[in-house]
């Protein structure tokens, strides 16, 4: 991998700064908080797209047709809303930056062109992409004048909704339904997108799959190569049980040393578990890697409901433990979240102190 120069230098080692210094807070979910605003499929759609996704701002090349977002109930597309309803993305962006967040999260989750297909949507990926992390940027620097404090835009990149590694049919098992190469293609077009954005940061999220999550990182270096620079890169994996194994079958310790290769500024694990149930698979990435470690966990596991059950309070004392064993840099919440959950994670942490990062002998 190339030595790069940082794409804005000052934000990379302000951030590197505060790593070294304390225990960094990140925002919690999204879906969470679009919910409560009960949205219709109109509301999805807006004004822009009210009579349709043919309009003159579609990129060139998109045929309108029985297979584009016309057909499509939005509904759910939680990513259109950066375009149709940016009011909302940014209030909760407001939201979890006053409840005490130093980075916030693109509402880009499922801004590939992969992902966006169940909508007829392809043809948005970059623009969702880049509206996204501009979004994200106007709130950080808006409330980042108020205080003084920094607050950084992490650009995410979601799992997608296939996986390079396994079939979806038992029947054959040799078939994928995605390759490297479509993994690649998209991931390359998002991440240029949230980086002409003005994303601080990069993160791999949520990865169920290593091969997908190499794909994207493999992208994310193109990128990086094609402009002479780079932004630090997060890799977050999800451990999808109580096996303790992502979905493509890897430990927290395999995935680590299966992505080390990409020199990650942090390595972490997120969504699928409550912090409890996660608390010994951070562990293991605090023992093994030499990068700082995140966490943002759901809010305990979905009830009967599909809803989250774990209070703020009884979040941030697991999570508080995870700290005051130095097994952390940067903590957050995933789904169920919400900004009363980050404002108690954030008052847990304040006074303790970051996981040191330790100089291993086998280190890359």
């Amino acid at each position: 991998m190339k030595t790069l120069p940082w794409l804005n230098p000052q934000r990379a080692e302000t951030l590197q700064a505060l790593l070294a210094e304390r225990i960094l807070v990140l925002d919690g979910a999204m879906g969470t908080m679009i919910q409560r605003h009960e949205l219709s499929e109109a509301d999805y759609r807006g004004t822009r797209f009210a009579g349709g996704f043919d309009d003159a701002r579609t990129v060139d090349g998109h045929t309108h047709g029985a297979s584009c977002g016309c057909a499509h109930d939005q509904r759910g597309n939680n990513d259109l809303l950066s375009l149709t309803r940016p009011d909302i993305i940014a209030g909760i962006h407001r939201e979890y930056l006053l409840a005490g967040a130093d980075l916030v999260e693109t509402n880009t989750f499922n801004s590939t062109s992969i992902s966006l297909a169940d909508y007829g949507l392809s043809h948005l990926a970059r623009e969702l992409n880049e509206a996204g992390a501009r979004l994200a940027r106007e709130v950080c620097d808006e409330v980042e004048r108020t205080d003084g404090r920094p607050r950084f835009v992490i650009g995410v990149l979601g799992p997608t909704n296939r996986t390079a590694s396994l079939s979806p049919d038992v029947n054959r098992p040799g078939y994928r339904a995605v390759t490297f190469d479509d993994l690649r293609n998209a991931y390359r077009e998002a991440a240029d997108g949230l980086i002409d954005g003005g994303a601080d940061v990069l993160m791999v999220e949520t990865i169920f799959d290593t091969l997908n999550a190499k794909a994207a990182l493999f992208a994310i270096e193109e990128a990086f190569d094609a402009r002479g620079a780079r932004l630090p890169v997060m890799i977050s994996g999800t451990i999808t049980d109580a096996s303790g194994r992502t979905l493509s079958g890897q430990t927290a310790e395999a995935f680590w040393y299966s992505v080390r290769h990409s020199r990650p500024l942090a390595i972490g694990l997120n969504c699928a578990l409550g912090a409890k149930d996660l608390r010994q698979h951070v562990d293991v990435l605090a023992q093994v890697a030499d990068a700082y470690v995140s966490a943002h966990p759901n809010a305990g596991l979905p009830n009967a409901f599909g809803g989250y059950d774990e209070t703020p309070e009884d979040m941030a004392e697991v999570i508080g433990e995870f700290a005051r064993s130095g097994l952390v840099n940067l903590v957050g919440g995933c789904c169920g979240t919400t900004p009363a959950h980050i404002a108690a994670i954030a008052a847990v942490v304040r006074a303790l102190a970051p996981r040191a990062r330790p100089q291993l002998a086998n280190a890359a």
